[in-house]
């Protein structure tokens, strides 16, 4: 036979050729050509990631989160349980699964997902369960740091042996997500660069619901809005800074709006040396201590429009000796406070609205108080309080104004007062009546007081 240049060409490509495709056959999925890209993203099958498997698939699993973010594209986890011991997104990565059927099991004592360089991240659709192994105290199922843009949503966060969700220097969201059986706190945000916290479920946390904190004082920003946050422990040192629902702590302006809080240890709303904060519109159910608390040194809170029932204390606003001053109470409902679960009487337990500096309190109602429907100032941390246009019922006392020495001027005036027990208007200093009921008296004593126009039944 005679072959000519072109024919002997042709028959070396072709041998070529086949060599090539026997070579690839034999490469691993993961060093295969590129992976097909559809709707969903690159899915993590195509990178040697296998659901349900018993086996660790950390490396595997971080293989494919590093293809998928340096092609740009999301990385789509299929349904399955997948055995992880720490994974580190890259800025830009997008991890997706399918909601209640992917589930990520912690298989070592560390963080079972963070990103050091967070712009862009992005979670969904995502069971994280930490099987309550024990872990540090900068450690969490999630764990966040300098980054905008991030989002968690319709995600599930269980049985973390510390925090569920760890921010640090974090703007973006949390949404559509359950956060339960969190060791310590369901979410931690620290020196937030706006962040939004919505419509979330937070159950079943050791310490804390959600923590908003910053190291130093400033402003914050945070928006905290229609979640359901239930069944909040204090299993630190039984301290008020542990136990409360959603905590806030030198964080300024920030606004918590329309939850439904539940049986907290402490608080349903605190608000540390905070200021600028409203507490709009939460429905309050079996507070340990003081439902709504503002106190240390802050500069203007706003407390409206809340349900509160069953608390040691139904409103808190406190601590003029430390710089904590202007406020508005308004509009509030408020409802059986008595002593709580875990404070005495003496400690002021059983009132339902305190107020101390440079405040207004209008419009609110309180029912069945055990010792006072409201209560201005304390011993001489009294200053500029105006009392209105409020209906008091079934309390031990209608409205307690503190009479100490230097205590300064308060308006009580248009209040309706009904089944005062022990007096409408009562004269004190800390919780020792000094007067008797001042409603009835003549001319008043006290030229710091103006009282008028009340009604008591």
């Amino acid at each position: 036979m005679n072959f000519d240049r072109r024919h002997l060409l042709r028959l070396s490509g072709i041998t070529a050729g086949a060599g090539v495709a026997t070579a690839s056959a034999l490469v691993a999925p993961s060093q295969a050509a590129t992976p097909a890209v559809s709707a969903l993203g690159i899915d993590a099958a195509q990178l040697g990631v296998r659901a349900g498997s018993s086996e660790d698939q950390t490396s595997e699993v971080q293989r494919a989160i590093d293809v998928a973010a340096e092609m740009r594209v999301p990385l789509a986890l299929m349904p399955g349980v997948y055995r992880i011991g720490g994974l580190t997104l890259p800025p830009g990565s997008q991890l997706v699964g399918v909601r209640g059927a992917t589930r990520l099991v912690s298989a070592k004592d560390r963080t079972m997902i963070e990103a050091r360089q967070a712009d862009g991240v992005r979670l969904s659709g995502i069971v994280l369960d930490g099987a309550g192994i024990p872990l540090s105290d900068r450690q969490a199922l999630i764990a966040f740091a300098d980054g905008r843009g991030v989002e968690i949503v319709n995600c599930e966060l269980v049985r973390s042996g510390r925090h569920g969700i760890l921010f640090d220097a974090i703007g973006g969201e949390v949404t559509g997500t359950t956060i339960s059986g969190s060791a310590d706190v369901a979410v931690l945000s620290r020196d937030a660069r706006g962040l939004m916290i919505a419509r979330n479920i937070v159950r079943e946390a050791g310490n804390n619901g959600i923590l908003i904190l910053r190291q130093e004082a400033g402003d914050d920003g945070t928006l905290i809005a229609d979640n359901r946050i239930e069944s909040i422990e204090n299993h630190q040192d039984g301290s008020s800074q542990f136990g409360n629902a959603i905590s806030i702590q030198r964080a300024g302006n920030v606004i918590v709006r329309g939850n439904q809080i539940r049986a907290c240890a402490s608080s349903a709303i605190r608000a540390d040396s905070a200021s600028n904060i409203q507490m709009i519109g939460n429905n309050c159910v079996d507070a340990g201590e003081a439902a709504l608390v503002s106190v240390f040194s802050f500069e203007g809170v706003i407390i409206a429009h809340n349900h509160v029932d069953g608390a040691g204390i139904g409103v808190s606003v406190a601590n003029f000796s430390d710089g904590g001053r202007l406020a508005v109470v308004q509009g509030n409902i408020i409802r059986n406070v008595a002593p709580g679960r875990r404070r005495p009487e003496a400690d002021g337990h059983g009132v339902g609205i305190y107020v101390e500096a440079d405040t207004a309190v209008t419009g609110n109602v309180v029912d069945n108080a055990s010792l006072a429907g409201v209560m201005i100032g304390w011993s001489n941390y009294l200053r500029d309080v105006a009392v209105t246009g409020n209906v008091v019922r079934q309390a031990d006392i209608g409205v307690a104004v503190s009479v100490a020495t230097e205590a300064g001027a308060a308006l009580i005036a248009d209040n309706l007062i009904s089944g005062a027990r022990r007096g409408a208007i009562v004269g004190m200093d800390r919780l020792n009546p000094m007067t008797d009921d001042l409603s009835k008296d003549g001319p008043l004593r006290f030229t710091q007081l103006s009282i008028s126009g009340n009604r008591i039944n």
